[in-house]
């Protein structure tokens, strides 16, 4: 499965900077990555729910961090439940995927970074589930293209949730003001967070 991963983030690699290539005037963004019919449903056989993001960056940024953090009813219980740093290019990609695997109650994820011909990956899992297989589960991304100039960013997130009165995504306002509605993730049993950080 490893294997498949690395291939795909190559190859999703390759078409964002192709994309990214295309136009200078997104220096300093990153966006979530659009992707074709056939990448999508790779990454639907290999995964449960899966993300990409295409950044464009000048030559001031060097690294890139990327980490999940693990909230549980609105609290921080983990801040690098997976956490990666990779030197960086011009141009590449932000690949995650989590598979859940309900019966044994863990949540198994690959984060990668594409550029160029360079692709750097990690892999873990969540062991710490309570009651997976009989939670709701939402998730959502960056809703359009964000400044790198704000620090960490906010990418992703996947939200789990005993509620019977069912389970809504987080706002919009969340990614564009993540401190000040932190109260968001109270509503969700367990709540992960990718987030990314560019490094000069």
């Amino acid at each position: 499965m490893k294997r498949i991963f690395m291939m795909l983030i190559m190859g999703l690699s390759a078409l964002a900077l192709v994309a990214c290539s295309q136009n200078d005037t997104d220096a300093n963004t990153i966006s979530a990555g659009e992707l074709t019919e056939r990448e999508d449903a790779i990454l639907s056989t290999i995964s449960d729910k899966s993300f990409v993001f295409d950044f464009n960056i000048d030559s001031e940024y060097k690294e890139i961090a990327v980490w999940i953090e693990k909230y549980e009813s609105g609290n921080l219980v983990d801040d690098r439940l997976g956490h990666m740093t990779t030197q960086v290019e011009q141009s590449g990609s932000i690949i995650f995927t989590l598979l859940e695997n309900g019966s044994e109650n863990n949540n198994i994820f690959n984060i990668g970074v594409g550029t160029n011909e360079s692709v750097t990956s990690i892999n873990g899992s969540d062991t710490n589930l309570n009651d997976l297989e009989n939670m709701a589960s939402v998730w959502g991304n960056i809703p359009e293209k964000g400044a790198l100039d704000n620090g960490k960013v906010v990418l992703a997130n996947i939200g789990y949730s005993l509620d019977e009165n069912g389970i809504r995504s987080l706002t919009t306002d969340f990614y564009e003001d993540t401190a000040g509605h932190m109260n968001e993730l109270e509503e969700y049993d367990v709540t992960y967070l990718l987030k990314a950080e560019f490094i000069k």
